[in-house]
C-alpha cells in the first residue's frame, strides 16, 4: 500500500470506535441504497468513512460516529469565492463527535489557481488534528459559467500551485481526489509523490485507473448512514485498522495548568 503522509505525527490515537466486534455493528448500520456488485469488497473493508457537503443538510455527527464512521472529508471551498454553507458547522461538529476529518477544495477551471488556494487558506483552519486537505479534481461540465476543459498542461500547472499553497497552510501534504475522466486526461503518470482518493462506483479502482496506487476509495454515492437523512458518499481507507491508526494526526497536547495564576 502506498502511504506517504508527510509531516503527520505517526502515533496511534483513540479517536474512533473500538475495533473489537465493530465489523458486525457496521454491517447492521452502514448501507447502500443502490449497491453495485462491482464494489462489493468495499463494504467489507474495515476502515469506513464518508464525504459530505451542504447537500446532506444538518448531520447528527454523534450518530454517524456510532454507526461506525471512522473518517469524514468535508467540503469547504470551490473556486475563489464559494464557501460551503455547512462547512464550519460540519467541521466543528465532526470534531466534537470524535471523527477525524479533513477539508476539501473543488478546483474551478476558470479561476486563477492562486486566488483559489488563498480562498481555501482564508476559510479552512490549519488544525493540527485534522486529516490532510484534499484537492478535488474533476471537469466542471455541470457548471453554467465554466463547463469547458482546460488544456492538460495548464490544468496540471494550476493543480501544482494549489497543492503547494495547501501544504504550506496546513503543514500536511494534500490528498488528490479524482475521477477516471480527469485522471485519464491530465493525471495519468503525474504527481507520484501524492496520495490519491479515487472515485469508482462500479468497479474496484485497479480495474479502471492505470498504475495508480490509492489511499482512499469512493465506492458509492448512494450510501445510507444513520445521522444523515439523505444519500451520502461512502469511502474506505486502503489498509488495516492498525495502519489507519498510524496515519492519523496526533491530537494537540493538553495544556498544563501547573503554575497557572
Amino acid at each position: 500500500m502506498y502511504v506517504v503522509l508527510r509531516r503527520l505525527v505517526i502515533l496511534a490515537v483513540a479517536v474512533s470506535l473500538p475495533l473489537v466486534a465493530a465489523g458486525a455493528l457496521w454491517a447492521r448500520q452502514l448501507a447502500d441504497l443502490d449497491p453495485h456488485k462491482g464494489v462489493a469488497r468495499a463494504h467489507t473493508m474495515p476502515v469506513q468513512g464518508i464525504d459530505v457537503s451542504n447537500w446532506q443538510g444538518d448531520i447528527d455527527w454523534s450518530r454517524v460516529r456510532a454507526a461506525g464512521t471512522q473518517f469524514a472529508f468535508i467540503k469547504a471551498t470551490e473556486g475563489g469565492d464559494y464557501l460551503d454553507p455547512k462547512f464550519r458547522q460540519n467541521w466543528y461538529a465532526a470534531k466534537r463527535a470524535g471523527i477525524p476529518r479533513g477539508a476539501y477544495h473543488m478546483l474551478y477551471w476558470c479561476r486563477a489557481a492562486r486566488e483559489q488556494a488563498l480562498w481555501f487558506v482564508r476559510n479552512v483552519p490549519a488544525d493540527t488534528d485534522a486529516l490532510p486537505p484534499v484537492l478535488d479534481l474533476e471537469w466542471n461540465h455541470h457548471s453554467r459559467s465554466c463547463p469547458q476543459n482546460a488544456p492538460p498542461e495548464l490544468a496540471l500547472k494550476k493543480v501544482k500551485i494549489i497543492l503547494e499553497i495547501m501544504e504550506a497552510h496546513t503543514g500536511k501534504r494534500p490528498i488528490i481526489y479524482t475521477d477516471v475522466a480527469f485522471h485519464r486526461d491530465v493525471l495519468e503518470g503525474e504527481l507520484a509523490g501524492y496520495n490519491f482518493w479515487l472515485r469508482s462506483v462500479a468497479a474496484e479502482p485497479h480495474e479502471i485507473f492505470r498504475n495508480r496506487p490509492w489511499l482512499f476509495w469512493q465506492f458509492t454515492t448512494t450510501g445510507h448512514v444513520p445521522g444523515i437523512k439523505v444519500p451520502v458518499d461512502r469511502n474506505v481507507f486502503n489498509g488495516t485498522p492498525a495502519e489507519w491508526r498510524q496515519v492519523l494526526p496526533a491530537p494537540p497536547p493538553r495544556r498544563s495548568v501547573q503554575g497557572a495564576n
